[in-house]
């Protein structure tokens, strides 16, 4: 990331999300950071240009506030403890996927020699290891599975104008897991520097099967994706 960018993050008051602005703040960029907290005009996280308040299910109320940023990290997400199923499938994957689609929007709308806009979404290790919440596991495994199938089906007008990144994170300290093994900063410092390496993984982990276990899933669902295409290609024609 040579040039300064515009970056926006959801969830920029937690603690990942308090590294990652400070990280990105330090290298110049410009950040705006998303939060439900009612209270983000008394906020003062060291950083951040600019705050924006939204709620999950008002994610069309984002679409100028999206229409500024030049990456845009989805971070936001809960770890339910009272197995609120609806609820974690609500926050961790379908306002993710609302905000996508916004965003995805916004970067088709774009003039032809505009630089790409790129997102990247926290989907976590959980996404298929076990994470002792199965609430958790299925909204983490839902929104990881919508990511892999966007970054495969896009068309090229789609990749070329809107550049999708995972990031894949193992147990990191925070409020919602103050037992993590790693700390913010160091997730965030090695997410920004992955990040100018990888073209789409962000794997960041304790757990050596992590680095195995992902990559061979997303070459599987490449390879099945593209199956898809030939086959429902060969037959409508």
């Amino acid at each position: 990331m040579p040039n300064k960018k515009t970056i926006g993050i959801t969830g920029a008051g937690g603690s990942l999300g308090k590294a990652l602005t400070i990280k990105f703040s330090s290298h110049g960029h410009k950040i705006i950071g998303f939060t439900h907290n009612r209270n983000f005009q008394k906020q003062d996280e060291k950083g951040t240009n600019e705050w924006v308040y939204w709620e999950c299910g008002k994610e069309f109320l984002l679409e100028n506030s999206l229409d500024k940023i030049d990456i845009l990290i989805l971070n936001h997400g809960i770890y339910d403890s009272t197995n609120d199923l609806e609820q974690s499938i609500e926050i961790n994957a379908i306002s993710k996927i609302k905000i996508l689609r916004l965003f995805e929007k916004i970067s088709l709308s774009q003039p032809i020699d505009s630089s790409p806009k790129e997102i990247w979404i926290n989907t976590s290790e959980a996404e298929i290891l076990p994470a002792l919440n199965p609430c958790y596991e299925i909204s983490k495994s839902l929104i990881g599975q919508v990511v892999t199938f966007k970054k495969n089906f896009n068309n090229q007008k789609e990749s070329s104008n809107l550049i999708i990144k995972k990031i894949i994170l193992g147990p990191f300290k925070s409020e919602l897991n103050p037992i993590g093994i790693m700390s913010p900063k160091l997730v965030a410092n090695l997410i920004f520097y992955i990040s100018r390496i990888s073209n789409y993984l962000i794997i960041i982990s304790p757990n050596p099967l992590t680095y195995v276990l992902f990559p061979l899933k997303e070459f599987y669902f490449f390879v099945y994706y593209k199956f898809l295409k030939f086959f429902n290609g060969r037959f409508s024609n």
